[in-house]
Parts: structure tokens; sequence; C-alpha cells
């Protein structure tokens, strides 16, 4: 092949499922895209992909060959970046996906820092609280809170995430301040219950019990199935919360929010870099994981 160019057009149009979306993300016209793709099919001999009115998809020998066409370019991005680290400034698109509340709560706030170390970079930053597809949806890498469930991603561990108590002053001069789990029950207190799918079995208060964790019923008035509603309903006083300290932190230096049961902290979260490839740990990604690391560490304990 000519350049590698053809090689990046194909993989991000296979990503993407779309020549529009891939023309988009790279900043080159659809029409090139089209040309590109038909001039590689005709070099190859085959047909890598199936169009439709609606979408493009992979064929057998497609697949077979993004398989190849990933490993050589995450090749050429480790070759070109390798001497980086000597002085060499970092270029490109990193794109990110993590949650919406960390990426308003922790990241943005920071993340001048990071542009100014590198003004070569072009950062893409998605916030979403849905599990993100790193192949089809073109992403570099992602933050994830909690397990990763899915073994053909790799995972790097960031840390553990802070896990605490809160409520509201007015909630608390209304039921008191619990200092044991006994208070819980005792003083009628209520929490707030968070769940991803309403109608499931709800979790209740989590808190340390020998070498692991359990959970205490508690009543509540309210469920919620996202984590900014969450907070929201717990500086309105509705109940009591348990949530991640790196969210809840400008909350409670404000006075909106007061730590409550610190010796009865939940179990923390595991923070982690996932990347769908170990090729896919370019300099570029390696910065972002470095820099990342040292924004959260404050909130890891």
């Amino acid at each position: 092949m000519q350049n590698l160019d053809a090689l990046l057009i194909f993989a991000r149009v296979a990503e993407l499922t779309s020549f529009t979306r891939a023309a988009e993300s790279l900043g080159i016209q659809k029409g090139r895209v089209s040309t590109v793709i038909r001039e590689l099919e005709r070099e190859m001999g085959v047909a890598l992909l199936h169009r439709t009115t609606r979408t493009v998809q992979l064929t057998e020998d497609g697949r077979a060959f993004y398989s190849r066409a990933r490993d050589l370019l995450a090749e050429v991005e480790e070759l070109r970046s390798m001497f980086s680290g000597n002085g060499a400034a970092l270029r490109g698109r990193l794109r990110v996906d993590m949650s919406t509340e960390l990426a308003q709560s922790v990241v943005i706030p920071a993340i001048p820092q990071f542009i100014a170390a590198h003004p070569g970079l072009e950062l893409e930053i998605s916030s979403t609280d849905r599990r993100v597809d790193l192949v089809q949806e073109g992403f570099d890498c992602v933050i994830r809170l909690g397990p990763v469930v899915d073994e053909s991603l790799i995972a790097r561990p960031l840390g553990k995430l802070r896990m605490i108590n809160a409520a509201s002053p007015g909630y608390l001069a209304q039921y008191g301040t619990p200092h044991t789990l006994d208070d819980l029950l005792n003083q009628g207190h209520q929490m707030v219950h968070y769940t991803r799918t309403f109608g499931a079995k709800l979790t209740g208060w989590e808190y340390p019990d020998g070498n692991g964790y359990a959970s205490l019923s508690l009543p509540g008035a309210m469920q919620v199935n996202s984590v900014q509603t969450y907070h929201a309903a717990g500086i309105a006083g509705i109940g009591l919360i348990q949530a991640g300290y790196s969210g809840l932190a400008r909350h409670i230096e404000r006075g909106a929010l007061v730590e409550i049961l610190p010796d009865l902290r939940p179990k923390p979260l595991d923070a982690w870099l996932v990347v769908a490839h170990r090729r896919n740990m370019s300099q570029r990604v390696r910065a972002f994981m470095n820099w990342i690391e040292t924004v959260l560490k404050p909130y890891f304990d």
C-alpha cells in the first residue's frame, strides 16, 4: 500500500460503521473516504465492507483485514512516538470516555494542565453513564469505575476511589447525626436509593463487616438512576447517600453536605484505565494515564 492513510481511513470507517462519521472524525471530505476505500478494496482484491443505505459493516475478509490493520497502525504509532519521552511533543487525536460525574467534578476542572503540557494533542472527551464500545466508537481509552467485566479489554488499575457517607445539614437537624449502625435504625433514618434499573433489587446501606462488607436495609423515600440526581437528592435533604468522595468534595467544602459515619465507609470503588488492545497503549494514552492517576490521587484510599 502506498501510504498508511488508507489504513487509518478504513479503520475509522470500520469502527464508526459510517463513511460520514469517519470523514467528520478525520476532518476530511466524505468523497475522499469513499475513494480511498474503493482503491483499497481494488488493491486487496476483495470486498472489505458491506454497504447499505443506513450503515456499513465489515465483511468476513474485512474483519480479518481490520484486525491486522489495527495492529499495524498501533505499531506505527508506537514507532512514531517511541522517542517522545526525550522531549518530542505528542501530537494527534486522543479520544477518551468517562462517567459524567467524574468528568464534571474532577477531570474538566483540571484538564487545562494537561492541555498546557501537550498543546499538540487534539482531545475528544466523551462523558456518558453507559458502557461504550471502545472499538466500534473509536475510543483510545476509557476510565471505568467498578468491575471491568469484559475480559477482551485490557484494564490498567489506577487506584481505589474513596466512598463516603453523607447528608445535608438540614436533614441531620431533623433526624440527628448517626454515630453507629444502631443510630441509623433508632433515629429513623432514610436513604436515597440509587439503581441503574428501576425494579431491580435494592442494595441497602453498605458498611464494613469483618474482612468484607455487609448491607443494612434502610427505608427510602426515593429511587434515582442518575448519579447527579442522587447527589442532588442528598443535598435537598431527602435522605442519606453513599457516593464517591471525588463527586461530593465540592459540596462538602461549601457546606451543602456533611460526611457522617467516617469509620463505616462503603467499599472503595476500583478505577481503571481501559484500552481495547494491548497495543493501544500509545505514548498519548500513557501520558493521559499518568496524568489522570495524579489528578485522582487525592480521592484514592
